[in-house]
């Protein structure tokens, strides 16, 4: 029994290799939006609820280019399996084209429907909070931030390749060259230091945008100066080359995943606008709880993304057997690393609020609102590490279903009816919304057993070519 769900020291080793690089990277980045959220709430409560309303809505075009890159990402990890260099600079330029397509229409949307989007969230009893102010900085928010949704694409596409060839180190890098720049520009921008101007709301943005150039400046530059390293993207771009055969397996199998992340995340974006029903003081504590979520959540989080990368690679070697022994191993890992971070967020919930600028009835609701999380994360964890375990195996249909159709058909659909025609409190529609992932967990479970998702994509593609394009 305990060799079915605990694995050797090398199995930690590589485990540990890939997930660490990627913890330190989004450990760093949501440990600096920890701070640049304090600094914006220090300014006003109006100005944070603007945020993290903005937020909502480039949280689902951050998620959707997350799913298109992640979608030509399953073949691109079984590529480095089977040590086909072709292959990888396919899955790149189809990544780049496709996502650079993606985030112009997502401009689009954002310059002509911006504001009705964000009125969504403007609807129910607004409490202490000014609706009109909130609606402003939202506005102005956003219009910074859309200058920074190209090098935000361009950067994904690198990171996801290099992550996929067991090289995480290098987006870690630019993730702080990237968080660095954000912190001292914001710390400058937001309150006016050393002679600049004290742009509050649309300091933050600025400095975001301009972090965002640097982190593409380091990806890039590194990428392809240090050629032997990263051998595997020399040639990337001699052609825009895309066999017609493996481009139709990208949609096919990428589609659904770009799909599911998207509507996932309007899921996720809806459930907030039916908490906004109860006033936007709700979305300021959410914003609370949520932002120290991010950081505290980060560890199990790496292991889904490993979990991603090491099964695919497995698949690609065709070892079939090996990858289902390590799927339970892996989510065992995810699922005790999440119970030790929720307790640890249970206690600093009673500390954390404090250091906001806000009325203390949004401090406690936030409060309560971390420990309801801190119950649900184990859960969550399980769910996640599910979800990646059946995404290696390139099951983009049945990850559909359990990831964005459950999140509509069950967490939207309770968030909603309650939201709308019933009186419970917002505290109780919270806690609600976090019990359905005890279901969803369980759900996971039963699929990664079954097995289904054991499956080498790549396999009926062309021999492995070891060598760089000519």
């Amino acid at each position: 029994m305990l060799k079915k769900f605990f694995g050797d020291k090398a199995f930690y080793g590589r485990l540990f290799r890939l997930m660490m690089p990627i913890m330190i990277q989004n450990g760093i980045t949501n440990f600096v939006n920890m701070l640049d959220n304090i600094m914006i709430g220090a300014v006003g409560t109006a100005q944070m609820t603007g945020v993290a309303v903005t937020n909502q809505l480039l949280f689902v075009f951050n998620l959707c280019i997350f799913g298109a890159v992640s979608g030509a990402g399953i073949f691109g990890a079984q590529f480095f399996g089977k040590n086909d260099v072709k292959g990888v600079h396919h899955t790149f330029r189809f990544k780049l084209l496709f996502c650079l397509l993606l985030t112009v229409a997502g401009i689009c949307l954002f310059v002509f429907c911006g504001t009705p989007l964000l009125r969504l969230y403007m609807q129910g009893d607004q409490g202490v909070t000014d609706a009109a102010a909130t609606l402003r900085h939202a506005q102005g928010y956003l219009k910074i931030m859309l200058i920074g949704l190209i090098p935000y694409t361009v950067v994904q596409c690198y990171s996801s390749t290099l992550r996929e060839g067991a090289h995480p180190t290098l987006p870690m890098l630019a993730g702080i060259v990237a968080v660095a720049v954000n912190l001292v520009l914001n710390y400058i921008l937001i309150f006016g230091k050393f002679g600049a101007p004290a742009l509050g709301v649309n300091g933050a943005a600025i400095a975001t945008v301009i972090s965002r150039f640097a982190e593409l400046l380091v990806v890039v530059i590194c990428t392809h100066t240090a050629r032997k390293r990263f051998w595997f993207m020399r040639g990337a771009y001699r052609s825009l080359y895309i066999p017609k055969k493996l481009m139709g397996q990208l949609f096919i199998k990428g589609l659904p995943l770009m799909l599911n992340e998207t509507l996932w995340a309007s899921g996720v974006a809806m459930v907030n606008q039916c908490y906004s029903m109860r006033g936007l003081d709700a979305i300021a504590a959410v914003n609370i709880s949520q932002t120290f979520w991010n950081v505290f959540a980060i560890a199990y989080m790496a292991v889904g993304a490993a979990i991603g990368i090491i099964l695919g690679q497995t698949l690609g070697a065709n070892e079939l057997k090996r990858a289902k022994e390590e799927s339970y191993k892996l989510i065992t890992v995810s699922f005790l690393i999440a119970v030790a971070v929720a307790i640890l967020y249970s206690i600093c919930a009673q500390f954390i609020p404090l250091a906001y600028n806000t009325q203390p009835a949004i401090r406690h609701l936030a409060t309560q609102l971390m420990v309801i999380t801190a119950v649900a994360m184990p859960f969550e964890a399980l769910t996640h590490a599910s979800y990646f375990t059946m995404r290696s195996g390139g099951k983009m249909m049945v990850t559909f279903v359990f990831d964005c159709g459950f999140m509509w058909c069950v967490t939207v659909l309770a968030a909603f009816l309650l939201s709308r025609f019933t009186t419970v409190s917002f505290l109780t529609l919270f806690a609600v919304v976090q019990a359905v992932s005890v279901v969803k967990a369980i759900f996971g479970l039963l699929l990664v057993k079954n097995g289904f998702w054991i499956k080498n994509i790549v396999a009926q593609n062309e021999k492995a070519q070891p060598t760089v394009d000519e």
